[in-house]
């Protein structure tokens, strides 16, 4: 599917509010509510919108950690990374997982509720025996810019 210029602006303006309705977007992208309806529709059944979900407050809830993390495997066979993802995709806390070029292999971003939640995570999973080698532990201070969409537009002129 080749996505035009109304395109992105419909997965511009959801990606910054995945509730605005059917008519406020037709208007937005400067549609007629039908074809608006047609397009999200086709733009879901292509797989561009991925899921809608609400973006909360955490620190609302209660006090929590970030903590980045670089992993170094001690072995780089296919099952190596097979074996890690395996057992990370299980940790709760693990927000994002990236496989990164460079001086390691993955950055994570874990958010716990303090550091000895944090430290029992990396302990258990270091005594998982999942290939591990070394990882240092970056934690958050503040997050002074935290951006939830990006600018489609520019990314991807049409």
């Amino acid at each position: 599917m080749k996505l035009d210029r109304i395109d992105l602006r419909i997965l511009s303006e959801l990606q910054k509010n995945g509730r605005i309705t059917n008519v406020e977007l037709a208007e937005l992208v400067h549609l007629s509510p039908s074809p608006c309806l047609m397009r999200v529709k086709k733009l879901q059944s292509e797989g561009y919108i991925l899921n809608y979900s609400a973006q909360i407050d955490i620190s609302k809830l209660g006090q929590t950690l970030t903590v980045f993390t670089e992993v170094t495997l001690k072995n780089h066979r296919r099952s190596d990374f097979a074996r890690f993802l395996t057992a990370i995709e299980k940790v709760d806390g693990v927000m994002e997982c990236h496989l990164i070029s460079g001086g390691y292999d993955y950055l994570l971003k874990f958010v716990m509720p303090g550091i000895v939640e944090y430290q029992t995570t990396m302990e258990r999973l270091l005594d998982l025996d999942i290939g591990i080698e070394k990882y240092f532990s970056f934690i958050v201070l503040k997050s002074p810019l935290i951006r939830t969409h990006l600018s489609l537009d520019t990314m991807f002129p049409a």
